[in-house]
């Protein structure tokens, strides 16, 4: 395909070295605009999100880490934790210590293979209380690990700037007591597409932290990278913590040319991005099908088109694991 990313002044990368994993890269940080290793080289992320643990639990495990690392290539997996939304008796709000267990297990196989894993509050709506009281045993527990990733609000809908930005403040707050340095991902409103509030009003007094932006290629197009451009011209750290090829609603025909200028406005712009996700629900967006095995060594058979795409960007764009002894 004929180079299709608009031309703007934001740096491109053209000439990337990735390594390997957190033995490589160790503790990330933010140096601009730009995620980077623990030599303040700039870096990228590339991986999958699984699905809401609500509705999937039975991929929280460490099988489909290894293989989501070892056979897809991703350096980096995201563990949904559904809190109000899900199948009955498993959400946050109403089984909190099994919701925190599966969490657990994908954050503690992404730790054993030396990969970066984000930790997702994954709601649509301000629960203050509750996301304090994770987030302090998260960064209790997790804080010393340079593998983690604080993702604090998946995506807010209604809920303003105003109101967001106060939550994250709060959540941050608890977080950087016990973590000083991993990375938090805040999120904005309109299911993470308003960009440009926060780049008109960041978040002060505090290092580390990265802004997120979610796209569905069928229906988010140009104007929604246009205006992230403009959030990272006006200097704010931007990563795409949740993307794929298909609707907003995560069902519908994949636009894989749409999802191909996505691609390469990522790469010139050296955004990590994570794609959405790890399921097997009769939609779109769910790479697997109901055939796949929870643990991983999933045949082509078990793709459905979603993941086949996916798994060719990942091996594409990642290069190949090296094996952790067990």
């Amino acid at each position: 395909m004929r180079n299709i990313i608009k031309a703007m002044p934001v740096v491109l990368f053209t000439a990337l070295s990735f390594g390997q994993g957190v033995k490589e890269y160790g503790q990330l940080s933010v140096k601009g605009t730009q995620l980077t290793d623990k030599d303040g080289k700039h870096v990228m992320l590339r991986g999958m999100s699984f699905g809401w643990h609500s509705f999937w639990p039975r991929f929280y495990n460490a099988g489909a880490v290894k293989w989501l690392k070892d056979d897809w290539h991703a350096n980096v997996v995201r563990a949904a934790m559904g809190i109000e939304i899900g199948s009955k008796g498993l959400t946050y709000k109403e089984n909190p210590a099994d919701s925190k267990a599966k969490i657990k297990a994908v954050v503690d196989a992404a730790i054993q293979e030396d990969i970066y894993v984000i930790i997702d509050w994954h709601s649509h709506n301000i629960n203050l209380k509750e996301a304090k009281a994770f987030f302090d045993e998260m960064s209790k527990t997790y804080g010393k690990h340079p593998n983690v990733i604080y993702e604090i609000f998946n995506e807010p809908d209604e809920e303003s700037w105003a109101d967001v930005k106060a939550y994250s403040e709060a959540v941050i707050k608890v977080i950087r007591k016990n973590d000083p340095d991993n990375i938090i991902l805040v999120g904005c409103p309109h299911w993470d597409q308003d960009i440009n509030l926060p780049a008109a009003d960041p978040i002060k007094g505090y290092g580390n932290l990265m802004y997120t932006v979610h796209f569905y290629a069928a229906t988010h197009k140009q104007e929604l990278r246009d205006r992230t451009d403009e959030a990272i011209n006006k200097g704010l750290p931007v990563f795409i913590s949740e993307c794929a090829g298909m609707e907003a609603t995560g069902d519908g025909p994949l636009n894989v040319e749409e999802w191909e200028r996505w691609i390469q406005w990522m790469e010139a712009r050296g955004l990590s991005w994570i794609t959405w996700s790890v399921s097997d629900k009769d939609e779109t967006c769910s790479v697997l099908k109901t055939s796949a095995a929870s643990d991983g060594n999933w045949a082509a058979s078990d793709l459905k088109e979603s993941g086949v795409k996916t798994r060719e960007y990942l091996r594409k764009l990642n290069p190949a694991p090296i094996s952790i002894k067990k």
